[in-house]
């Protein structure tokens, strides 16, 4: 396999599709699979596979005629494009439910994202430690931010607190947000902010429900 030099700007679609093919090639390189072809990835997770082609073609991946891609190599390839083959730090804010699960779910993931600590202004809280994390009070937040480096913030507080503590995490120098409240941020333009909101999700779900006359 060879890696092409020039590397292309990726779209966020794209970007969004890259773990899902890096998930099924693990499972695949479990069962003993050495070489993969694009259609063959295609048909497992029902996409086209010009799409997949073209998808890998961003991370400057080429397969070998009639040959494909050797699993190894691709999972290697996509986990470094994707950051998955290091560690990126980050501090979660607010460890109620959502939080909590996030924080449980971490333990066994190899995501390139480790929630160092996390942060909350509940008394009942302070003090709580998931998994290996630890819940500390939000006035240690901008110390320990500048103590690790870390710039990388998970926001799961209630919604009516989102924008206040996003803002508070951004003067402490955070340049990225993970958002999953349903929250819409005004922040700096600076600012990198990832949504991911579950009520949308869930309105997609039941849209296409609706439109697919399936009868339950």
């Amino acid at each position: 396999m060879q890696k092409d030099k020039k590397i292309k700007p990726v779209p966020e679609p794209t970007i969004k599709r890259l773990p899902v093919y890096l998930h099924y090639l693990n499972k695949a390189r479990l069962e003993g699979v050495i070489n993969i072809s694009a259609p063959t990835i295609a048909g497992e997770l029902k996409l086209d596979p010009t799409q997949v082609v073209k998808d890998l073609s961003f991370t400057g991946i080429k397969g070998r005629t009639k040959i494909g891609y050797n699993i190894y190599e691709l999972i290697h390839y996509l986990e470094e494009y994707l950051g998955f083959n290091k560690t990126n730090n980050a501090f979660l804010v607010g460890a109620g439910n959502l939080g909590s699960a996030l924080m449980a779910y971490q333990a066994g993931q190899s995501l390139g994202l480790k929630i160092l600590a996390a942060f909350d202004i509940s008394a009942d809280r302070i003090g709580e430690k998931t998994g290996q994390v630890n819940v500390l009070h939000m006035n240690n937040f901008g110390e320990m931010v500048k103590r690790l480096n870390v710039s990388i913030g998970i926001l799961t507080t209630p919604e009516h607190v989102a924008q206040e503590m996003a803002e508070k995490m951004i003067a402490c120098r955070i340049k990225a947000i993970w958002n999953l409240t349903p929250a819409y941020l005004k922040l700096p333009e600076n600012i990198i902010v990832q949504n991911t909101s579950m009520y949308s999700n869930v309105a997609v779900l039941l849209k296409r429900l609706e439109e697919s006359d399936v009868v339950i």
